[in-house]
């Protein structure tokens, strides 16, 4: 596990291979840096599925409402939701969607993330200005390139625990 330089702008994601260390960028986006933080605080993230899994592109998660995979779990239906809070705007930077970055899903409205996130699986810079960046892997990107892929996954991984560290 990589050094953890600011625990309380860290999350710890653990996935059935191992911990994902993602560094999070409270300076470059800090409304979507404090939902993740608020979410994870809360458990909302615990057994959410990865519904939506591109090779050599990306895997995307984070439907607290559509796809907790313990509570009265629907495949269909994940991806289609949020959290019980409001959307976030937009915070574009300058920032690359490269591999192991962290970005904010949203539907064509770029004030509409909510919950759901994706992870890069490789340099994806034809997203860059159009989806707001907000985290980067700096430990355990083999576990998240593990990940059973698939629109949706016919056995979808999920992400076990998502923690602050500060709290862990």
């Amino acid at each position: 596990m990589a050094e953890i330089k600011d625990p309380e702008n860290t999350i710890l994601m653990e996935l059935k291979g191992g911990t994902v260390t993602i560094e999070l960028l409270p300076d470059v986006a800090p409304q979507h840096t404090a939902r993740m933080k608020e979410l994870a605080r809360a458990g909302k993230y615990d057994n959410v599925c990865f519904h939506r899994v591109i090779d050599g592109f990306m895997a995307q998660t984070g439907d607290v409402e559509h796809g907790n995979m313990e509570d009265g779990f629907n495949i269909r239906m994940a991806g289609t939701g949020g959290s019980d809070l409001g959307n976030v705007p937009a915070e574009f930077s300058k920032v690359p969607h490269a591999r192991g970055s962290i970005g904010a899903a949203r539907s064509a409205n770029p004030d509409s993330a909510n919950s759901q996130f994706f992870i890069n699986f490789k340099d994806n810079d034809f997203l860059n200005g159009q989806y707001t960046v907000y985290g980067q892997v700096t430990s355990g990107m083999e576990h998240v390139d593990a990940i059973v892929r698939g629109e949706p996954p016919a056995e979808p991984d999920r992400m076990i625990s998502v923690k602050v560290a500060a709290d862990a």
